[in-house]
């Protein structure tokens, strides 16, 4: 009998660790609210330098002939590309360590498809879209010297059929990274000022 007892008293004490235990852990790992310091100050400085990147494009194609200045613009350009894809690899990292806050509880769930889906596109062009230029470069037989300090590998070798082509997808993913990045931008306005639901103020916490 004292033994029956024991072994009723010992399983009454390992349930309660048990509850405490769970309710301790599923406490810790409640989805956050907002996303991350980290997560957010990468997020605006990688949009600021995709603006910049884009006007540096499109002002520098618009130059004729190979004046200073447009070589001066097209190292730039080159240079946010690269910083553009270095710091989109350690965003993707942070978010895979990281869990972001959840998506508003009435949000349909066509809403939620679309906008996972237009995230991971625009991971996946904020990658390509450096990658593309820079083997361009490579394939043009131009070099691409860091901040105009450290001179980065070239990863092919000269190819003008490849340049040629390499140049299109450049730019025909530019194109594509404008249209997310419209589509993305209205979304997130319409979600904080229509819907209300706070979307924004989870990247821009000064709006709640």
């Amino acid at each position: 009998m004292n033994a029956l007892h024991g072994y009723e008293r010992a399983g009454a004490a390992l349930r309660i660790t048990g509850e405490f235990m769970t309710s301790l852990f599923s406490s810790a790992s409640a989805p956050p609210v907002a996303y991350t310091r980290t997560a957010i100050a990468l997020h605006w400085l990688i949009a600021l330098l995709i603006v910049c990147g884009f006007a540096l494009g499109w002002l520098m194609t618009d130059i004729p002939g190979f004046t200073p200045a447009k070589l001066k613009y097209y190292s730039w350009h080159k240079w946010i590309g690269v910083t553009v894809f270095a710091l989109a690899i350690a965003r993707v990292l942070w978010r895979a360590t990281h869990v972001p806050p959840p998506m508003p509880a009435g949000m349909p769930a066509w809403q939620r498809a679309g906008a996972h889906g237009v995230h991971a596109l625009l991971y996946v062009l904020m990658l390509a879209i450096p990658a593309t230029g820079y083997l361009y470069s490579s394939a043009a037989n131009i070099p691409v010297v860091y901040l105009g300090l450290v001179p980065l590998p070239r990863l092919i070798d000269p190819d003008p059929a490849l340049k040629a082509t390499l140049k299109a997808a450049h730019v025909a993913l530019n194109y594509g990274l404008l249209a997310l990045v419209a589509a993305h931008v209205a979304a997130a306005v319409k979600h904080q000022w229509l819907d209300r639901d706070g979307v924004l103020s989870r990247m821009l916490p000064f709006l709640k």
